[in-house]
């Protein structure tokens, strides 16, 4: 092992922490001892994310596998981007669930895996070639299936098992690109712009583009992009709420980092600029933006409401990636944040109206505004912040997609991108919305007999599960305010690989 440790701390000391948590006689029967250490994980966690960041550009090699290929982590700026992101979203949708999780079974469980998945997802983020980040890949699938089959159901087992094979059957996809990419290429290290050796590549285009392709599919997968998007409406409403937010907000992003790293890293944009697989990428994230807010408008269950939506807003940031022009690139990584932010916000408002009422049917939530106001209003702030009404950050995002689309000169799809993302705007207000209005409004026939007999007037979450949602949507508000620092940092980026 050489080069700069402090990149490994924030992967093993999670991954540690989780075991313990996991085989640690005594987290089981002590609640307090268990919140205790969960949370110093997740706070120290967090802090050695950051002084990883912060620790220079430096890489480190953990093991040389064979005389080409290392285990390498490495921080760049979208490891910054990604790293940042899932160590905050990691510890605040811990903090909510130490309330939420007092309803559940197997607590100790689930806050073990929930510490072993934040150090593999940072492994993912701080890998530094396409065989670690393939390697910490399939580890996130293995260790974020427990949060899946927490309940033990049978509705929990066969979620999860339809999400392993999804997932398996993608990373083998992508794996048949890897093998393939490993002969075309001066080595496997994500470098901007590249590394295939057109010599290598000469009169083998028609396998290369349809292993690219393949690529795109299978680690589109975890992306929730059509056509194997399948897992996320089914594993989302069986799951926990905090596993589902951070499915939702965190760990499809994995997917879509997948994919900036091999056609922005590896593959380079213009070697797939105007080939059909541009063609086909662009018309499957926009058919899935479409599919998934229609689905969402249909669906009655909140949560399975809000797994729909995931497959329609993931792809708006596949979107934006596949234009391959700079605009369309910053935003769709404002996407990702933004996204985040707003989904796992969304996911832990309907996790405390579970936890409340055991509601979950949008159809029995009319008068909700009576229940729960404050936990209501921060629901609607980032509902409006995912349909893109300013001053929200969604706006900020999806701005930038709809521009770059524009000036992006791939003929039709330049306009059918901002037509498509504008029906899908009115489809999100369409599913998310009415909670809002029938929750504060519910019409003068409303009858307030059943909440109150059941005391459920004004009565509000702990803090604990309120405090994490409402900083989501001040940091929705503040994002869209102030969004300047962020898009700077993307445009470094973005001129990097493109």
């Amino acid at each position: 092992m050489e080069g700069n440790v402090m990149l490994l701390l924030p992967v093993l000391f999670p991954i540690f922490m989780g075991i313990l948590v996991l085989t640690g006689k005594g987290f089981r029967t002590n609640r307090r001892s268990l919140t205790g250490v969960v949370l110093a994980s997740l706070a120290a966690g967090a802090v050695l994310t950051v002084l990883a960041l912060l620790s220079g550009d430096g890489s480190l090699t953990l093991w040389q596998l064979t005389a080409d290929t290392a285990v390498v982590f490495r921080a760049d700026g979208i490891s910054v981007l990604f790293a940042g992101l899932t160590a905050a979203m990691w510890l605040l949708v811990g903090i909510y669930s130490f309330s939420y999780m007092t309803h559940e079974k197997q607590e100790s469980q689930f806050f073990g895996w929930y510490l072993v998945v934040l150090g593999v997802l940072i492994g993912l983020d701080f890998s530094a070639n396409l065989i670690t980040f393939y390697v910490f890949y399939e580890l996130m699938t293995l260790t974020s299936l427990p949060l899946v089959l927490h309940e033990r159901t049978k509705e929990a087992v066969m979620a999860g098992l339809k999400y392993l094979f999804y997932s398996v059957a993608g990373a083998f996809l992508a794996l048949f690109g890897i093998f393939f990419l490993t002969t075309v290429s001066s080595g496997l290290t994500f470098t901007p712009g590249g590394v295939l050796n057109q010599s290598l590549l000469a009169g083998r285009e028609g396998v290369f583009l349809t292993a690219i392709f393949c690529m795109l599919v299978g680690f589109g997968t975890k992306a929730g992009m059509f056509p194997l998007h399948g897992w996320l409406p089914t594993a989302h409403p069986v799951a926990p709420a905090p596993a589902s937010a951070v499915l939702s907000g965190v760990i499809t992003k994995s997917g879509v980092l997948a994919i900036i790293r091999v056609i922005y890293y590896i593959v380079g944009p213009d070697v797939i600029r105007g080939t059909w697989v541009q063609t086909g990428w662009m018309a499957l994230s926009l058919a899935t933006v479409f599919m998934g807010s229609m689905l969402a408008y249909k669906e009655p269950v909140l949560k399975k409401r809000l797994a729909y939506s995931t497959v329609s807003q993931v792809s708006y940031i596949l979107f934006g990636l596949s234009l391959l022009e700079p605009t369309g690139f910053v935003g769709a990584l404002a996407h990702v944040v933004f996204h985040s932010l707003i989904k796992n916000a969304l996911f832990l408002a309907a996790g405390a109206v579970i936890f409340t009422t055991g509601w979950t049917r949008v159809e029995q939530m009319r008068g909700l505004g009576r229940i729960m106001p404050k936990m209501l209003v921060c629901y609607t702030a980032v509902s409006l912040g995912l349909v893109g009404i300013p001053p929200l950050s969604g706006f900020i995002s999806k701005w930038y997609l709809a521009q770059g689309a524009l000036s992006s000169g791939t003929g039709v799809w330049s306009w059918m991108g901002p037509v498509v993302l504008l029906l899908s705007a009115l489809l999100t207000a369409g599913y998310l919305l009415p909670l809002t209005i029938q929750g504060f409004f519910p019409g003068a026939d409303f009858d307030e007999h059943e909440i109150a007999a059941r005391r459920l007037i004004g009565k509000e979450p702990s803090l604990v599960m309120l405090v994490p949602v409402a900083l989501m949507a001040a940091a929705t508000l503040l994002f869209g305010c102030f969004p300047g620092p962020l898009l700077r940092m993307l445009e470094g980026i973005a001129g990097a690989v493109i």
